[in-house]
């Protein structure tokens, strides 16, 4: 919602559903919302695959660190971004120990590899059309990346 354009967040079509993520009591309801999902999803997994080795994956970082511009994002904008990214990681580490699952930290691995970055892993603020890449998300370097690493995890120890 952030990387829109002030006068698109004001069209009719959008404007109600960017104002709830962009209000701050809305998104911490999200959040702890997306707690109590992800830990139901760790405790189903656990109960119908007792046996399983279930591995959360955190997102890959998508802006750079504070102080770094990610135009056309405005700094209050990559700031409430970083807040929220940084809130999601440590609810899904903590939802993963409370379930007693693994984590793929993704977002630590990726953070010299953000948007913005030489080498990103994802993808920056954009036009989704078709036959362009999602904006906002992984790219194929990005998903190579987590892949080894989830590989990493799991393959038995030489």
């Amino acid at each position: 919602a952030a990387a829109l354009p002030r006068p698109a967040r004001r069209l009719p079509v959008l404007g109600g559903r960017i104002a709830e993520l962009l209000d701050r009591e809305a998104r911490d309801r999200a959040l702890a919302q997306a707690f109590a999902a992800l830990c139901a999803v760790g405790a189903a997994v656990r109960r119908r695959a007792p046996g399983a080795r279930v591995c959360f994956v955190d997102y890959l970082t998508i802006l750079p660190p504070a102080g770094i511009p990610a135009p056309p994002l405005a700094d209050s904008d990559a700031d409430l971004g970083r807040h929220v990214a940084a809130a999601l990681e440590r609810l899904t580490a903590d939802a993963a120990a409370a379930t007693g699952c693994e984590l793929v930290r993704a977002a630590a691995a990726g953070r010299a590899h953000h948007a913005w970055s030489a080498e990103p892993w994802t993808t920056r603020p954009g036009v989704p059309l078709p036959g362009r890449p999602a904006p906002l998300h992984p790219n194929a370097a990005g998903m190579r990346a987590v892949s080894e690493l989830l590989v990493k995890l799991v393959a038995p120890q030489a």
